[in-house]
């Protein structure tokens, strides 16, 4: 018998030790266990609650002169608690109803609210927020390289992720917690969790093998990242966005490669497509000889003519290869009217500019001599676009709700709202030529432009935008141009990692490189279809001796070791790649 009880206790210990072993593999973390351990007392409890009235139900009926099993008392208890009340056991004193009403209150609040909300709180949630943890990464697998990290989430991120993937590199955010790595993820997009202050998460993403590493978050917090990525990499390239002047030093310091203030650029880029009144062909971008310029149709003495009767290539060497139909960009054809109101986007040298600009400007009488720029808002956007106005000599008037002349001098600042009637009439709105808006939020730059644009029908108003899904809704609300912070980033992004890579001439539409790929070596303008079948133009091809044919023959052929440079929304330059040069992630540099 002893021996025979030595093998029980035996058998017991190890079926206690597989159930804990199994309740360690279920809970595997510390803080679910410690839930674990606050549910299991209050269950506890709750058992305590029911034996105490099984009991009392017994109690109560022998008051009544009756007699039932403790299973029955138990049976009774939960029915009642359940708020199931079969009634097949009821009491029939005043003492046992009013013991049944105190039982199925109990029940109620024990049962059908503080059981599922504990049981929610304590074991549901964190077992689903354990099993969220394992779905994401909290580091990079072993031997990927020249990737690319870019700390922090926000709009501007995920476009540049979304940017990158485009153009064939690999990208990874570092994420601060579990949920926002599982959006991203559902977004198509590669998300690590972990502290943007830990070195060790550095190693955990091999910065020293990326190709770069991207802050684009506060002055303070890219400071911080830079000090946490040196203490682990000297050598990988950074770069920060720099809100404010004096942080571009310190953030240098702190060992960043480059630091921009993307804000202030994008004020210098609203502003190089503004229309004071006069011929105004605006270089766009400039790649050696080739130069990519607009200008309003309005400005010169084509109105009313079509494309083929204007005969810009053969008279003057220029290739229309674009129009800005009401905020909409269109691919010109031969059969195209130019009208009034459209911009004209051309592609030629800055000799071929110059004469367009003598040949065929419209003169403008004097009475027609415009007013002063209006600029909508006095931000850092705005500031840059005043600042940058002035310094090209022209009269600039600043609409801001506070007095902001300490930061604007030699500007003539109106203080007031920029949607009160009398405010736009004292700044100077009925003659102004353009209107630069730039405040931060998206909603209130839709409401400025459709009340300018009911003020002003002829009026060139230009927009910044923070979310590219809202850039239809600008153009659809009346603007005539508009650009994101988010673009400008990734372009500048894009360039650093292969200068002259993309150069973006407006929100969606870029000027980009591309090799030429095996499908069309040997075909020429002609015959190889690209306008037709991706809605790209080749603006110019670049040959293996360094030569760029501007506006090149139609007739010649391309080779192999030909650059085209092309002008296309995002949606024409994939059908491009995807057409043409389907292998082109062979090329690519991504991660490994």
């Amino acid at each position: 018998m002893k021996v025979l009880a030595h093998f029980c206790a035996e058998g017991h210990n190890e079926r206690m030790k597989v159930i804990f072993s199994y309740l360690s593999m279920l809970l595997p973390e510390r803080g679910m266990r410690r839930n674990a351990s606050y549910f299991l007392r209050f269950v506890l409890a709750l058992a305590v609650v029911v034996t105490v009235f099984s009991v009392m139900f017994h109690f109560i009926m022998q008051y009544e002169g009756r007699e039932y099993s403790w299973v029955t008392g138990l049976y009774w208890t939960l029915t009642v608690m359940s708020t199931l009340g079969f009634g097949d056991i009821t009491f029939r004193s005043d003492l046992g109803m009013l013991f049944s009403i105190v039982v199925l209150l109990t029940g109620i609040v024990s049962l059908l609210i503080v059981l599922p909300s504990t049981f929610l709180q304590f074991i549901y949630n964190p077992w689903l927020e354990s099993q969220k943890k394992k779905e994401v990464q909290h580091s990079l697998p072993a031997g990927v390289k020249n990737h690319i990290i870019i700390v922090g989430v926000s709009p501007i991120t995920r476009n540049l992720a979304q940017v990158l993937g485009r153009y064939g590199f690999y990208s990874v955010l570092l994420c601060a917690n579990t949920q926002q790595a599982l959006d991203l993820m559902d977004q198509g997009l590669h998300a690590i969790v972990g502290d943007y202050d830990d070195s060790e998460m550095y190693r955990r993403l091999h910065a020293d093998s990326a190709r770069m590493v991207i802050a684009l978050d506060t002055d303070v917090r890219n400071t911080n990242v830079a000090f946490s990525l040196r203490e682990f990499s000297s050598n990988v390239p950074m770069v920060a966005r720099a809100e404010r002047d004096e942080s571009i030093d310190i953030l240098k310091l702190a060992g960043c490669t480059w630091v921009f203030q993307f804000r202030k650029a994008l004020g210098h880029s609203l502003t190089r497509r503004v229309v004071t009144g006069r011929l105004n062909v605006s270089q766009l971008a400039t790649f050696g000889p080739l130069v990519i310029a607009e200008t309003a149709v309005k400005q010169t003495t084509l109105g009313g003519l079509t494309i083929k009767e204007c005969d810009l290539r053969g008279r003057l060497g220029i290739n229309v290869v674009g129009l800005w139909d009401h905020g909409e960009f269109k691919t010109p054809h031969a059969e195209t009217l130019l009208e009034e109101h459209m911009v004209m986007v051309m592609a030629g040298t800055r000799e071929q500019m110059d004469v367009f600009s003598a040949a065929l400007g419209r003169d403008i009488p004097t009475d027609e001599e415009p007013g002063p720029v209006l600029i909508l808002g006095g931000g850092r956007v705005g500031t840059a676009a005043a600042l940058a106005l002035r310094d090209r000599g022209l009269d600039v008037v600043v609409v801001d709700k506070t007095n902001i002349a300490h930061r604007l001098p030699g500007i003539r600042v109106q203080v007031g709202d920029a949607a009160d009637l009398s405010v736009l009439e004292k700044a100077g709105i009925r003659t102004a030529p353009s209107i630069i808006i730039t405040t931060h939020d998206d909603d209130i730059n839709t409401y400025l432009t459709i009340y300018c644009r009911r003020l002003r029908p002829d009026v060139q108003i230009i927009s910044r935008t923070n979310l590219d899904r809202n850039v239809h809704m600008l153009h659809a609300a009346g603007t005539n141009l508009v650009l994101s912070l988010a673009s400008m980033v990734s372009t500048r992004i894009i360039n650093l990692m292969n200068p002259g890579r993309i150069f973006m001439l407006n929100e969606g539409l870029n000027v980009f490189r591309a090799e030429v790929g095996a499908l069309l070596v040997g075909k020429t303008l002609i015959t190889c279809g690209i306008r037709r079948n991706t809605g790209c133009n080749v603006v110019a091809v670049k040959t293996a001796d360094g030569e760029m044919l501007v506006t090149p023959d139609p007739h010649r052929e391309f080779q192999l070791s030909d650059e085209l440079f092309l002008i296309g929304d995002s949606a024409a330059e994939e059908a491009y790649y995807e057409r043409y040069w389907p292998d082109r992630g062979q090329h690519s540099e991504t991660a490994d």
